[in-house]
């Protein structure tokens, strides 16, 4: 903070702004004021004095919430011998605020919490503060807060406490958990029905079967789990205490997941939740969801924990078939949001079927699945005065997307065939009301991919019946009909016979504003399916496209129709592609001419996104089969409509979200024709380098890759591309070297990288002799702590690849070349390389991005492996030891032992488990 520390009327001051200023800017400014607070050293000190004053709840709060985040961000700002006195001082203000405020108590408790965790001189923690507060029951609600925070706290992403503390603490809890439980007992016993005291008891019970350190056969015969049940099947309990007790029942189901080493825990929770039928139906009559969803949640995890078992032994012992029972009675409750608790039950189970894939097996699951299926149609019907087309992005639409994955992954163990055929059949015998008809042809519509179409009468009559419909059916009928027929396409392409109702069906869809874009897409799906068929219809797409914007479609549903059209097109002959394709993109260029034309209103020009999105699906799709040494069909009107984009790009050239849309066109433009966009490659150059050097839009980096990738092989590009990066490099380097430049813009590190990577593909050796590789491997280097996704696999795959060309002898004659530009590349970047590698990953990386890691340390040591050797030891010497609690976080042995793996690895994955293990030491 500048000017010195605060006084305290001047932080009181800034907490009243915070909590109570009616201007928004004056609560801006406090937050931004005591944020800086908060990262000061001073902040330890005042956040105690506040404690101390207990001036108001506000005040307090925001000090304990300070000492929180303090302990657990900046602990090493402390020096050793002041954290028995921060102990001391937390545990004496946690007993003087107990009454203020119960979510103070809990940012004391975690304060606390997090303080012990890193404290390793508090030896015995959970002993001495039941030793210290047990018997005094004013006590009893801070000693459980802390008690359910600590074991919470243990795999806490905010402390980096490390592997070896982290073992150390779940031991020493697992030696004390009989304690805990027994004072848990105690108190419930001293308490009797306080309900607040009994959701704290649950609560804390919970989190200590979460670490999943209780003593399972103690658990067994506990008193605890007596009460967890008779307060479950109690039909006066309230909402809150049902909701803590059924979390405590799922935490200690979940904790129990390999039943056979906890057989007796397992049968007490598994005939004690089988007891809980009748409070369900209770709870059913009483109309009280909140405690229905609570009952589902507890059935569904007790299936999930038997999951295993009841396909192993199904009908026998803690097989017992009676839990799939209760969640199909879930499935008959009228909302749907009971049954969908039990979905990831359903995949799992599927999954394991499948993998077994035993028919008696299967037999016996079969009945349960059927009745499974007859409740997801019903609860996918609409409600009978429903108006329009069904809804996809409400919560109903959402979970009829779910029922319709749900369907499809487990549709096997039933049988399509049968399934579509039955379903089939309810319509057809019966006359259902319109909302059960929607609802099969919802159902029919998940499974119809999966039907043979090779010899099902069912699906050629389905299809033949449905194109038939009459316009008077309810709209949402005719809106699911027609994503029937558009996943019905595969039997279209057997029986080209329907290709004309079918068409003539989805057309008159199209033209109608609710239809329209469902319409859209199905006939998308046909092009895509029916490419040679559809070719005879060419000339009826080519009209929809040119009146594209007459019918009402989504921007999705337009681009696919495009997409479509598209994947025809390039099954027409040859000589006719060239003339069709200028048609095709005559009604966009059209449009961009007339914006262009256009003058600006208000400063500002209209927005050209629709059309560049339209052309660019247009030339991603049109892939036809040209022959060597024929001209490709495209390469003349990609020449023609250069122009236009170019003055698009120009005219728009400080908007990011256009200059992306026509790079993104460019793209493709240039991957449909290949080398025969040779002509472009010069003006577009040109303007891609002139503009980055003003409005620098990664988007130009990526584009760049992709004209790397296709003429970094031409010995006449190589120049020209080499001075395209390396005039693209130069403002790059100036965004990324500004503070947070690196995690300020990961799009443009990503982008650099694949450049980068596709110069190594294509055309090493002249990347490798220019001037501009140090600067970019010392980007690189830098880059390797970017914690983004993209990024970091970029940059990782740029090093990786680098190095790998030389060590791969493909036989080509510069490889000598190239091994000797890599030696010296290495030689003047490897002890820095591997240095920050092992940093990073120890600090600064996610667990996933380990891999890449691992590949850039592999090819390095397949490299120069004596030398590796070296630089990772000296790499290791400089890693810290212990933390500032005085843990060990990694012991002299656990060095030598992973120098010794890494370095004596045949294959990378070795490396892999090697950094793997490692890295946990000092998460």
């Amino acid at each position: 903070m500048e000017g010195g520390k605060p006084t305290i009327p001047l932080v009181y001051q800034a907490v009243q702004a915070l909590y109570h200023d009616p201007d928004p800017a004056g609560k801006e400014r406090a937050s931004v004021w005591l944020g800086e607070l908060q990262r000061s050293m001073y902040a330890w000190e005042i956040a105690d004095q506040l404690l101390q004053l207990k001036q108001d709840v506000e005040s307090c709060y925001f000090a304990a919430q300070t000492m929180k985040m303090k302990i657990q961000t900046s602990f090493y700002e402390l020096p050793a011998e002041t954290h028995n006195a921060l102990r001391d001082s937390l545990l004496s203000h946690i007993q003087s605020l107990k009454d203020l405020s119960p979510i103070i108590v809990t940012q004391l408790a975690l304060a606390i919490a997090d303080l012990a965790l890193q404290m390793a001189s508090w030896k015995g923690c959970v002993h001495t503060l039941i030793e210290k507060y047990n018997d005094d029951v004013s006590s009893m609600t801070f000693l459980i807060e802390i008690l359910t925070v600590l074991p919470e706290e243990v795999h806490s992403r905010s402390l980096r406490i490390g592997a070896n503390r982290r073992t150390e603490i779940i031991e020493d809890l697992a030696y004390y958990s009989s304690t805990v439980v027994t004072l848990l007992t105690t108190c419930v016993e001293k308490t009797g029905n306080d309900e607040k005291m009994l959701i704290k008891v649950f609560r804390c019970l919970g989190s200590w079967f979460n670490l999943g350190v209780l003593d399972s056969n103690f658990m067994a015969s506990n008193q605890l789990l007596i009460v967890l049940f008779q307060v479950l099947q109690r039909d006066e309990t309230s909402t809150n205490l049902h909701e803590a007790a059924s979390d405590c029942v799922c935490s200690a189901l979940y904790a129990i997941e390999s039943v056979d080493t906890n057989v007796a825990l397992a049968m007490q929770l598994f005939q004690g939740v089988l007891t809980l039928e009748t409070a369900y139906h209770m709870a059913v009559a009483r109309e009280d969801l909140d405690k229905v969803l609570n009952y589902c949640r507890i059935f569904t995890e007790l299936c999930e924990t038997f999951l295993e078992t009841t396909v192993r032994s199904p009908g026998q012992g803690m097989g017992d078939l009676r839990t799939l029972e209760l969640l199909l009675i879930c499935a008959g409750h009228p909302q749907y949001e009971v049954v969908e608790i039990s979905f990831n039950f359903w995949y799992r189970l599927g999954e394991h079927l499948y993998k077994t894939n035993e028919p008696a097996l299967h037999a016996i699951f079969r009945p349960y699945i059927q009745r499974l299926l007859h409740s997801l149609a019903r609860h996918c019907q609409l409600d009978s005065d429903h108006e329009g087309i069904p809804e996809d992005t409400d919560d109903f639409g959402e979970f009829r997307m779910r029922v319709s994955d749900l369907v499809k992954d487990v549709i096997f163990l039933v049988g399509s065939m049968e399934c579509f055929s039955q379903l089939y059949s309810t319509l057809k015998d019966g006359n259902p009301p319109w909302e059960v008809t929607e609802a099969v042809l919802f159902i029919m519509a998940a499974i119809a991919k999966s039907v043979d179409p090779q010899n099902s009468p069912t699906l050629t009559e389905v299809l033949e019946q449905v194109v038939q419909l009459p316009e008077t059916v309810h709209i949402a009928v005719r809106y699911t009909s027609i994503e029937l027929v558009g996943e019905m396409s595969e039997v279209v392409d057997r029986h080209p016979r329907f290709l004309d109702p079918v068409l003539n069906y989805l057309m008159k869809g199209l033209r109608e504003k609710p239809l329209a874009s469902v319409a859209a897409k199905a006939i998308h799906n046909i092009c895509s399916v029916c490419r040679d068929h559809m070719a005879q219809h060419f000339q009826g797409l080519l009209d929809i496209a040119r009146a594209l914007d007459s019918f009402a479609l989504s921007t999705e549903a337009a681009v696919g129709l495009l997409k479509g059209t598209a994947l025809v097109l390039a099954r027409l002959p040859l000589e006719k592609i060239a003339e069709c394709l200028s048609d095709l993109c005559a009604v966009q260029v059209m449009a961009l001419k007339k914006l262009l034309a256009q003058n600006p209103t208000n400063g500002k020009t209209a927005d050209p996104t629709v059309w560049l999105d339209r052309l660019a699906v247009i030339f991603r799709h049109t892939n036809p089969i040209v022959e060597n040494g024929q001209t490709h069909p495209c390469q003349k009107v990609i020449q023609e409509i250069w122009p236009v984009l170019s003055e698009t790009l120009n005219t728009h050239q400080a908007d990011n979200r256009i200059v992306e849309r026509c790079c993104r066109c460019l793209r493709f433009a240039v991957r449909c024709v290949g080398k025969g966009s040779a002509s472009l490659l010069q003006p577009l150059v040109t303007q891609m380098v002139s503009v980055y050097q003003v409005y620098p839009h990664s988007c130009f980096l990526y584009l760049g890759s992709i004209l790397v990738d296709e003429y970094g092989m031409e010995d006449g590009c190589r120049q020209g591309l080499m001075d395209m990066l390396q005039a693209l490099c130069m403002p790059t380097f100036q965004l990324l070297e500004q503070p947070l430049g690196l995690r300020n813009h990961p799009d443009t590190v990503d982008d650099l990288f694949r450049l980068a990577t596709r110069f190594v593909q294509r055309s090493p050796v002249t990347l490798l002799s220019s001037g501009i590789i140090v600067h970019i491997i010392q980007c690189a280097i830098a880059a390797t702590t970017l914690d983004h996704r993209d990024a970091n696999c970029s940059v990782m795959k740029f090093v990786r690849d680098l190095i790998h060309t030389g060590v791969s002898n493909d036989h080509e004659e510069d490889f000598e070349l190239r091994k000797q530009l890599i030696g010296q590349a290495m030689e003047q970047h490897g002890q820095q390389l591997v240095t920050q590698l092992m940093h990073t990953c120890c600090f600064c990386l996610p667990a996933y991005t380990l891999p890449d890691v691992a590949e850039v340390l592999w090819e390095i040591m397949v490299f120069n492996r004596p030398t590796f050797c070296r630089w990772l030891e000296v790499a290791l010497k400089g890693l810290p030891k212990e933390t500032t609690g005085g843990a060990v976080t990694v012991t002299h042995k656990q060095l030598t032992d992973f120098h010794k793996q890494v370095t004596s690895a045949e294959e990378c994955k070795q490396v892999c488990w090697a950094i793997r293990e490692f890295t946990r030491l000092f998460r």
